[in-house]
């Protein structure tokens, strides 16, 4: 059966700090996405089309500009100028101090949205015991679930639930947080938390 436990009171140094502005909000959303793009796109130059051995016409008396290949790239069907090869870096850098500034001041738009309670949900493993306790609390939209450690039985009982994201603490991000509607962070997920994002500015 999933259970909830009382809900906790959050730590102002995390999720109650001043938010000045939302640029580095923007910078490490937009990082999380550049860094989870592939870059699987790929197109053939001149050289690598198929066909376009034979020229197409002779080079003179014929009227017509002189062309040596069908494969030219100003034809259809001929080959690409400048296109992705598939070998592009799609990569934003972004600190590690940023980095945590960004993730306390997601938090703390989500903390005064209302967003975040702190429940430690307890299952068995069955999808049906976690499917009632979100549908009991209300949580019909995005859910994101934190926790401190990924048990087999949490992963087996959310893995089928499409509008749940199970992730650790230390795996929290800035796109995750925003886009959720509903964060249920676990009791020492809190405490692991704050340990990071905190503990490690000193």
């Amino acid at each position: 059966m999933a259970e909830s436990t009382k809900t906790t009171a959050l730590p102002k140094d995390v999720f109650g700090v001043e938010v000045n502005n939302h640029e580095l909000l923007k910078l490490a959303y937009d990082s999380y996405l550049a860094n989870s793009r592939k870059a699987s796109a790929t197109t053939k130059q001149r050289g690598e089309v198929r066909g376009g051995g034979k020229k197409p016409w002779k080079q003179k008396g014929t009227g017509r500009a002189r062309f040596g290949s069908s494969r030219n790239p100003i034809w259809r069907g001929g080959g690409i100028v400048f296109g992705p090869r598939g070998n592009e870096n799609y990569t934003k850098q972004i600190s590690k101090t940023s980095k945590r500034v960004a993730l306390k001041q997601a938090l703390t738009l989500a903390n005064e949205a209302k967003k975040i309670v702190v429940k430690d949900i307890k299952t068995t493993g069955k999808t049906s015991e976690v499917a009632k306790f979100l549908a009991d609390n209300g949580y019909n939209r995005r859910v994101l679930i934190v926790v401190d450690e990924k048990t087999p039985e949490i992963v087996r009982a959310t893995n089928n639930i499409q509008n749940a994201l199970l992730v650790r603490a230390t795996y929290l991000s800035v796109y995750h947080i925003l886009n959720a509607d509903h964060i249920v962070m676990s009791t020492k997920s809190v405490d692991i938390v704050r340990e990071w994002l905190v503990g490690g500015e000193a």
